[in-house]
This record gives structure tokens, C-alpha cells and sequence, in this order.
């Protein structure tokens, strides 16, 4: 029914019209067609919370009090959680707050693989292994969608894994890479979310830029996966008006204000005036416009209302935070503290005392309120310990010395430490501007924050953290180190002096609040590292093996030995693997089961796991998947399944794992086909990628084909 009704819409727009859907007429809206009914499409950028509200011609915000939203924790805090039920939980945040302030499409989530820990937006993203990415954003995605009438937008289509010269950088990779690391997110979220658009990358891929990109967007976007949704531009990915409407792009975005010189505005209409592209083509992307809005009921009275700042969202929210933080390192048990034990506390470190949902670039919020880590930790303890601060660190050099010995100090005079370092979004000395695209190559920032448009140049903790925590260390024992970023940082320096590490994330409004129920107990960590930590940048596969960032071009040249593939085939030690967060209890395997009935759809693979402690926990059972031998070399291991699940003092539970035949499969080029060889698979359960706990094996009798 509704099909008949967009045809007969199409058949009643001009083409002036029909161009007018295509394209921005603000910086984050489509122009609508007030005489037959059809409204403009709203945007908004996410997915940490719905950015706040532009003029149609500035990057100056508005600046009333009404677009303040909820904050929530950052992609990668998200997949820290490994947790599918808070992925979906998160989605109905992000959903149902942008649907409240008026929007129909959020831009997000971002998927794109963690190629590299030096990668700005690494934050945004997810993961360095695709079949977490996929568990997670399916279910992020359905929470956004279906009881909210708003579009996800996910982002970016695709290779899109460095900031340094993303306009323009090609992206050489071969089509088995392809296949089996960058693509499956997106196709996931495709063909198992239904996700209703798709922002397409910067950077290009076989010569194009993916938003002119055919193979991309039509062979395998539309074609193979069956994509019937609306493709997006990023701002400012379009250079071609010809190539960009013929491939498979359907609106048009960018950061400049001169709407009708859009490639896809007065350049569209001329376009086809003179017979370079069929209006036909021009029709084929209202089409899906129009479809999108009668799947989000943009024409409907009864569309939902939606609604932001409640109190269920911040308590999503916390949700989410508490499952996020990852403990690392606890030797003695030095966590959880016993607030009972510790009459004077030091706080230190700058990030325990500064926001971070006003930086990042397009991720930036205006945040209803956000806990700090000394805020979260002060009300944790009621006024019953004496909680001190010193700032520890900065960017003015001149202090360093001072700011040290004030910490070492007080740290001197404590019961117990927290220090609180890592990175954060915005530089003090150049505070990034409303959209990335604005700075100019010329300026110079010290490239250590995590933003969109900047790349970091190394691992390291900047202003002298490292020295400030061995400082402290040697005063005071009894100190934890909380690392606050979005990625992964050198710890080499004082790991080992360190009784206790955590690491927590841009976590969101509720982000003190959840670290310091972890650092006194009311909280049992369970969250797993979603990226590799490595000892040293060189160890990192795109920087020993492939290269980073490139200049005209990047190579992908360790090709499919992406994180922790390249670690545990070729022995390369970490610094914490992939998987790996400790918990205050106590876990035993045991009772492996591997059923390969061959008529079945699914290997399923069942254990149990008992919790051993006096402790109620949870604990992220994974379940890894080797090829004994195969034509092609492949990772030693790949995750193929996980599950979480909550244990009392002395529980057992059987943990079920369904492998789908196909997961095992890898791609071949010269076929173009999914191949699963005959042969024996062998299976690797347990707490992380290193900590396996049971092994077991099957046997494939006969070559499968997909």
C-alpha cells in the first residue's frame, strides 16, 4: 500500500522537487515539499546523545537550555559491556531521545574497525573484531528503531579507519580483507537490524570515494545484501555529481551553507536537463526517501512522541557504565577498597575533575549533568572519609614540578591513592572547533586527544603522567591507576610497580558514579577489553606489518591479521589481550560439549561455568574457533560466540553457544564464494582470547559453499 502511495508522490513532484529531497537545506535537515504533505528529513549527530541544535546556516549552536540531553557512554565503553541486552537498552536511550527532541535520523552508531589504537575516533567505534561488532550493533540498532520511529544512520561505509587526510586518502586492501574483517559489521546491521540508512566514508576504495562508490553501494549494499534504505553522504564526501548519483548515493551532506551548490542541488538538476542522468536515477533515491519516512510514520498522527532527560534513560545509562569498566590488574586484592579502612582518600589526576560530553567533535553533547570521577567517588562516601584532590598533571609545563609534588604530598599523607589519567577529547591549548572540517592543516595541536579529525602519534600518557604515577607509587603504595580514554594507552613504565589498574571510558553521565561503585564494591567489574593493549605502538599489526597512517594511500598490508589475530598467530605478547577484565570473584570451567550433527544449522557448544567465590558476579564466557588446516592461512584463533551471565556465591550454570556453519567459513577471491573446508576445527573456551579454560574439537566431513 504504501509503495502505491509513493509512486503516486513521485509522479507529482518536479523535478526542482524531487533534487530539493536530495540534498542539505540546512546544515542538518532535507528540504520538504509543503504542497503534497512530504516533510524534510531531521538529522542529528550521535550516537553518545543527541548533538545540540544548529541554525540551518552556522556552526555557532543555538545556545538555548532546551537541547541539554542524556549522555550516554561512548561505542567502545558499549562493547567493553560485551553485553547484547544493554546494547538493545542503550539503543532505546538514543531512540527514543532523539525522537523527543524532534529528529528522524540519528548518525549512528559508528562501526568501523579499530585498525589502529592511534585512530582519534576510535571512541565512536566499537571493537577491533567484527562478529562483536556485529552481536552488539544488531541489537543497538533494533532499540533505536522499533518502538521509537527514527532512523539509525550507521557509519561510515566503509574502510574508514584513520582521521589523518580522511578526505582524501585511498584505501588499498584486498577483497579477502575486505570481506571477512570491514564488511561484516555492516552487513549485520543490514541485513539482520534492518538498519534504515547508511552514511557513507571519506576515503576511497578502488579508486573511488565511497560516496561515488558502485561496487560499494550498489553491487554489494543493495545487490548482496538487499539494502533498501537511504544512503547518506558524510559531510562533505561528495565530489562528483555524476558519479555520486549514478552509484548508489541518495542525499547529499556538507558543512558548507550554500545549499543550491550542492553537487546534488542546482549541479543535480542541470545534470539531467542536459541528459547526463536519467531522472529515473533522481527518482530512485526519492523513492527510498519517501520509504524511509512511512517506516519511521513521518506522515502518520500517531507517530511516537518520544522524550529526553528521563529518569529511566540515566538509569540505562548507569547500566551501561557499570558493566563498561574493565578491571585490569588487582594483585592482593588491593580492590575493592573498604571505605571502613580509609579515613583520608587523594584524588588525583585532571581527568578525575573535568568533563569530557562537550569534546570529540561531531560527538560532542550538551549533557544534562555529568558525574566526574571525584564527584562520583565524594558522593560514594557520604562525608565519611576525607576526600583531597590535587590536579597532578596539565599542559602548562612551567607547573610540572609543582603539580607533582602537591600530589606526591598528599598522596604521602593518604590511606589509599586513585589516580585518574589518560586522554581526553579537547587540546587546552587549541579547543577544537564546532565541526572538524574548520581547522586548518596549518594549526598545530599536540596530537594526544581523542576527536574526530585528529590521529595520535603514539601510545603515551601526555603531561608527564607517566612520572606523576611512579612518583606517587613510591610514597604510597596502596594506589590505583583508573586509565580514562577511548583507547588504548602505554602502561609500560609502571605497570608492574602498580598493584591495581582500571580502565574506564568516556562513560557518560552516570561515568563517576559507576567507577567509583566499582573501586568500593557496590559494583562487581565484568567488562572485557573490546581492542588489544599493546606493549609497544610497533607491536600494533598496522604499524609492524602494514603501515599507518599513509599519505596518498594506505596499505592494509597485514591484511586479515587485525588485532588480536595478528597477536595470537604470530606470538606477539600484549600488554592485556583482547577479552580480558578481571573480576572480585571467581570463575571455574568445565564440562565441555561440542555437538556437530551435521544436519543441524549450528555447531552448539556447551560448558559450565561455576562461580567459585563468596561473591555474585558475572563473567563473559567466549568461545573461539581455530582451523586446523586450511588452503589459505588463517588467524589461530577468531571469536565465534560469547555469552555473559550473572553467578551467585557457588552457582552453576550450562552455557549454550550456537556456532553457525557459515562463521567458519573464509572468503575466496578467486571464487567469490564463502568456503568452509573439510577438516578439523578446533575450540578454545574461556575468560579471554589467552585465558582459555577448555579445549575441545570437531570435524567438518564435507566442503560447504555459501
Amino acid at each position: 500500500m504504501n509503495e502505491e502511495k509513493i509512486e503516486e508522490l513521485i509522479s507529482k513532484l518536479t523535478l526542482e522537487e524531487k533534487v530539493g529531497m536530495c540534498h542539505g537545506r540546512g546544515l542538518f535537515r532535507t528540504e520538504g515539499v509543503e504542497r503534497l504533505g512530504i516533510p524534510p528529513l531531521k538529522m542529528s549527530d550521535g550516537p553518545m546523545g543527541v548533538r545540540h541544535e544548529f541554525p540551518d546556516d552556522s556552526w555557532v549552536p543555538i545556545g538555548n537550555t532546551d537541547d541539554y540531553v542524556t549522555y550516554l557512554p561512548c561505542n567502545t565503553a558499549l562493547a567493553a559491556t560485551w553485553n547484547t541486552d544493554l546494547a538493545y537498552e542503550a539503543g532505546t536511550v538514543l531512540g527514543r531521545e532523539a525522537r523527543g527532541r524532534g529528529k528522524d535520523i540519528i548518525l549512528g552508531p559508528g562501526i568501523n574497525i579499530v585498525r589502529s589504537p592511534l585512530c582519534g575516533r576510535n571512541f565512536e567505534y566499537m571493537s577491533e573484531d567484527p562478529y562483536l561488532i556485529s552481536k552488539m550493533v544488531v541489537p543497538f540498532v533494533k532499540g533505536v528503531q522499533e518502538k521509537n520511529d527514527v532512523a539509525v544512520c550507521v557509519k561510515h561505509f566503509a574502510v574508514n579507519n584513520q582521521e589523518t587526510e580522511r578526505l582524501n586518502v585511498e584505501v588499498e586492501v584486498d577483497e579477502r580483507t575486505l570481506r571477512e574483517i570491514y564488511l561484516p559489521a555492516f552487513e549485520a546491521a543490514v541485513k539482520e537490524g534492518n538498519a534504515y540508512s547508511i552514511m557513507t566514508a571519506y576515503n576511497k576504495l578502488f579508486g573511488y570515494h565511497c560516496s561515488h562508490n558502485k561496487y560499494l553501494l550498489k553491487d554489494i549494499l543493495e545487490d548482496e545484501w538487499g539494502f533498501d534504505g537511504v544512503v547518506i553522504s558524510d559531510w562533505g564526501a561528495v565530489h562528483n555529481t555524476v558519479e555520486a548519483a549514478e552509484g548508489g548515493l541518495d542525499i547529499e551532506m556538507s558543512v558548507t551553507y550554500d545549499f543550491d551548490e550542492y553537487f546534488f542541488a542546482n549541479p543535480l538538476i542541470k545534470a539531467v536537463k542536459e541528459g547526463k542522468i536519467k531522472e529515473e536515477v533522481v527518482d530512485e533515491k526519492v523513492r527510498r526517501i519517501l520509504r524511509l519516512m512511512y517506516k519511521i510514520n513521518a506522515f502518520s498522527d500517531n507517530r511516537k512522541r518520544g522524550s529526553y532527560n528521563d529518569f529511566e534513560s540515566r538509569e540505562k545509562v548507569l547500566n551501561v557504565a557499570r558493566e563498561s569498566i574493565v578491571l585490569l590488574k588487582n594483585e592482593g586484592n588491593t580492590l575493592p577498597f573498604k571505605d571502613s579502612d580509609i579515613k583520608r582518600l587523594a584524588v588525583i589526576g585532571q581527568n578525575a575533575n573535568i568533563s569530557h560530553s562537550n569534546g570529540g567533535g561531531s560527538a560532542e553533547i550538551k549533557a544534562l549533568y555529568e558525574m566526574t570521577p571525584l564527584l562520583g567517588i565524594k558522593m560514594r562516601l557520604g562525608g565519611q572519609t576525607d576526600v583531597s584532590y590535587a590536579k597532578g598533571y596539565s599542559s602548562d609545563k612551567s607547573k610540572k614540578e609543582e603539580l607533582i609534588e602537591e600530589a606526591v604530598r598528599l598522596a604521602q599523607n593518604s590511606d589509599a591513592v586513585v589516580i585518574v589519567g589518560g586522554l581526553k577529547h579537547t587540546a587546552e591549548e587549541l579547543e577544537l572547533k564546532d565541526n572538524a572540517l574548520t581547522i586548518s592543516k596549518d594549526e598545530k595541536i599536540e596530537r594526544y586527544v581523542d576527536s574526530e579529525g585528529y590521529d595520535k602519534t603514539d601510545l603515551d600518557l601526555p603531561y608527564n603522567q607517566d612520572e606523576l604515577i611512579k612518583r606517587v607509587l613510591e610514597v604510597n603504595k596502596n594506589t590505583v591507576v583508573v586509565i580514562l580514554s577511548g583507547s588504548p594507552t602505554k602502561m609500560t613504565e609502571w605497570i608492574e610497580d602498580t598493584p591495581s589498574v582500571v580502565q574506564t571510558w568516556y562513560n557518560g553521565m552516570e561515568g563517576g558514579r559507576a567507577l567509583a561503585e566499582v573501586l568500593f564494591g557496590d559494583v562487581n567489574p565484568s567488562g572485557k577489553l573490546p581492542v588489544t593493549f599493546s606493549k609497544r605502538l610497533e607491536d600494533c599489526p598496522a604499524h609492524s606489518i602494514g603501515e599507518f597512517p599513509g599519505k596518498e594511500t594506505v596499505k592494509y598490508s597485514e591484511g586479515i591479521f587485525v588485532g588480536y589475530r595478528y597477536f595470537s598467530t604470530y606470538n606477539i605478547e600484549p600488554l592485556f589481550c583482547f577479552g580480558h577484565g578481571l573480576s572480585y570473584s571467581t570463575f571455574k570451567y568445565e564440562n565441555l560439549k561440542v555437538d556437530n550433527n551435521e544436519k543441524m544449522e549450528d555447531i552448539v557448544v556447551k560448558f559450565n561455568v561455576t562461580n567459585t567465590s563468596k561473591l555474585a558476579g558475572k563473567e563473559v564466557s567466549q568461545v573461539y574457533i581455530g582451523d586446523e588446516e586450511s588452503s589459505l592461512p588463517r588467524p589461530s584463533v577468531e571469536l565465534k560466540g560469547f555469552k555473559k551471565v550473572c553467578l551467585n556465591p557457588g552457582e552453576t550454570k550450562e552455557v549454550e553457544v550456537k556456532i553457525s556453519r557459515k562463521s567458519l567459513a573464509f572468503y575466496s577471491k578467486q571464487e567469490r564464494k564463502w568456503i568452509v573446508e573439510e577438516g578439523k576445527f578446533k575450540v578454545f573456551v574461556g575468560s579471554s582470547v589467552q585465558d582459555i579454560r577448555l579445549k575441545g574439537e570437531f570435524n567438518v566431513n564435507s566442503e560447504c559453499r555459501f
